[in-house]
């Protein structure tokens, strides 16, 4: 079991990596105006939301998933800070396809939003982090 718990958070850490730093990326694309900065930033977001975001979520959501099954849910089916953390990630895998939207906005040279809104954005996922961390550890409820 503490080889699942291991893994998942690995792949944890990789996910909200990808999550802190795609927006970040959303900024500065979205500040460039030479063509040849836009076509990096193109390539830079789509290595990173294809090949280090979406398989690590995949990752995560699969051994959570597995120790859920495992152990977690007949110990915490009834513990309220379970069915938070699980809420918390449903919309966290919904960030994660506005990520995807936003992607293929810039990829079609259509992104209609200022740096300001992804600076926004890019704290979005750090809530995320400190409830569901929160919730995991301290169990409140």
């Amino acid at each position: 079991m503490l080889w699942l718990k291991a893994l998942h958070l690995i792949f944890m850490v990789t996910w909200f990596a990808g999550l802190f730093y795609l927006p970040r990326l959303f900024v500065y694309h979205a500040m460039s105006d030479d063509a040849i900065s836009i076509e990096r930033f193109k390539v830079m977001e789509r290595k990173l939301y294809f090949g280090i975001m979406t398989p690590g979520m995949i990752a995560t959501l699969v051994f959570g998933i597995w120790m859920l099954v495992d152990y977690a849910w007949a110990a915490y089916a009834h513990s309220g800070w379970l069915h938070a953390k699980l809420a918390l990630l449903a919309f966290l895998v919904v960030y994660h396809c506005f990520c995807g939207v936003w992607l293929s906005d810039f990829k079609h040279d259509r992104n209609q939003r200022s740096h300001v809104y992804y600076r926004w954005m890019n704290e979005v996922p750090v809530l995320f982090l400190l409830a569901i961390v929160i919730l995991a550890v301290v169990k409140p409820f």
